[in-house]
């Protein structure tokens, strides 16, 4: 007879629930710990992003056949998606560059994506051109495919639970750019601001929203103000970008000042060994 630990049927069942989240805890803290790696910048945004080629073709094809509307107006909207795409690429890529370049034995500011295609797999692209460490934090979907063929092998990890998953990217994360995004990437962002506005995230945390045309139609924090339901200052929770350059350049200021100057990098312990 198998011991519990190697029964399928047991390990599957509601009775191991607990057993299965606390292996979504101890695996990647083992693999993190392994890597040497100690926080991330975390980029989010939507899995539909296509190239730049194939949008362009599309939609030229589109025209060429008298389209129009709505059809009309998601093709061009895929185009732009694209080029967001572009730009997670090569702002990964800068950040891998300028994080390879600091001093000490940890890996610091990890560029780490949800491991699946578009924006995210862009991200984790540009950080492999870097020739840094890239991690995947994917997700059992499905009709989703597994994680992108840009993550460093050891680090793409894919879980059950979406609770699991959203605290590995928020316990390491250092920094957060969200680019244009649907419902998930909207969750993703939700998630994180409510844990900094109430404080149950204490660590400072820069938040770039990336692509204005796009966020200042889909989220409109100045009428949350106007209505009372956010305050004012909840606003400057993010910083709104639209160049490769200005995310950048407010990243690796902020992340300086917050983790590399004070001496005072103690808002997050890399994660430990799990005990053998």
């Amino acid at each position: 007879m198998a011991k519990f630990y190697r029964d399928p049927e047991f390990m599957d069942g509601v009775d191991a629930r607990p057993l299965r989240i606390l292996a979504e805890y101890l695996g990647p803290a083992a693999r993190f710990h392994g890597a040497n790696i100690k926080d991330t910048i975390v980029f989010f945004g939507s899995a539909r992003a296509k190239s730049a080629d194939e949008a362009r073709r599309a939609l030229e094809e589109l025209r060429a056949r008298g389209g129009k509307g709505l059809e009309l107006e998601r093709a061009e909207g895929a185009v732009k998606l694209a080029e967001y795409a572009g730009k997670a690429r090569e702002l990964a890529r800068r950040l891998t560059l300028w994080s390879k370049g600091l001093s000490g034995k940890h890996r610091r500011f990890v560029v780490c994506s949800g491991g699946g295609p578009g924006v995210m797999e862009a991200a984790n692209r540009g950080a492999s051109e870097a020739k840094g460490e890239t991690i995947g934090l994917n997700i059992s979907l499905p009709h989703e495919q597994s994680g992108n063929p840009y993550i460093t092998r050891r680090l793409s990890l894919e879980f059950h639970y979406f609770f699991m998953r959203k605290y590995w990217f928020l316990y390491l994360a250092k920094a957060l750019v969200i680019f244009p995004g649907g419902f998930g990437t909207l969750d993703e962002l939700m998630e994180v601001l409510t844990l900094v506005q109430t404080k149950k995230v204490t660590k400072p945390i820069p938040i770039v929203v990336f692509g204005t045309d796009y966020w200042n139609e889909v989220l409109n924090l100045d009428a949350m103000v106007r209505w009372g339901t956010i305050d004012p200052p909840d606003v400057d929770l993010v910083h709104k970008s639209d160049t490769v350059d200005d995310a950048f350049d407010f990243l690796t200021r902020k992340l300086q000042e917050f983790y590399l100057e004070d001496k005072n990098d103690n808002h997050l312990r890399p994660p430990r060994r799990p005990p053998e």
